[in-house]
């Protein structure tokens, strides 16, 4: 997955340009530019910061994860000078700062978690979150006719697309697409009230840790 993402850095952003999916686009990127204001964030695997640029203006701080130092550097030059600072990190072993965040965020990355770390991953990253931390994801929902056709599923139920890059090469990667009742019921381990919306192109999840 990584290796896929660095090599995809430079074109990784023409997913925002279907025309399909413009107005839906445009309604959550003024919703997310709310979401976080005055608050500490941490996202995780911010890629080229294509969601960061929208909230970060509003937080307090926002500290953003990636795997793939290529899309870190393009994430770089769109957000504010000294409000965000990017660290290379694995999404599974998050580290735990000193003073907790408030909020987290992550875009288009529940997709390709497989589905028996989905907990696990939860755990590291409330870890980092204090009590009452506000957590917000956002992902694709599958969409026949715009959304790339699933090639393959797993004995686990892991749904997997292929891929070609620019280069002409094809790669194949995990992308499941969770039901509303899915991230309802597993958010509500960690929360009493999560809350789902939906777009037709995309959900969002959010909830505020109860710990």
């Amino acid at each position: 997955m990584q290796a896929y993402y660095a090599a995809r850095a430079a074109e990784y952003d023409r997913i925002y340009l279907k025309p399909e999916r413009q107005a839906n686009l445009r309604e959550m990127e003024a919703w997310i530019a709310r979401a976080f204001d005055g608050r500490s964030v941490l996202e995780v695997a911010c890629g080229t910061g294509y969601w960061t640029q929208f909230f970060a203006p509003g937080a307090a701080k926002v500290l953003a994860l990636d795997a793939a130092n290529e899309t870190m550097q393009m994430a770089r030059g769109r957000v504010p000078a000294g409000k965000v600072r990017f660290l290379q990190a694995d999404a599974y072993c998050i580290p735990v700062p000193h003073q907790p965040f408030d909020a987290a965020f992550a875009g288009f990355w529940w997709s390709h978690i497989p589905l028996d770390r989905i907990d696990s991953f939860l755990v590291g990253l409330h870890a980092a979150l204090g009590p009452g931390a506000k957590v917000v994801f956002i992902d694709n929902r599958f969409v026949a006719g715009s959304s790339t056709p699933i090639a393959h599923m797993d004995t686990d139920g892991n749904a997997y697309q292929d891929r070609q890059l620019s280069d002409g090469s094809t790669h194949r990667v995990l992308k499941n697409f969770p039901s509303r009742d899915d991230l309802l019921r597993i958010a509500s381990r960690y929360s009493p009230s999560p809350l789902y919306r939906e777009w037709h192109y995309y959900w969002a999840l959010e909830y505020a840790l109860d710990k």
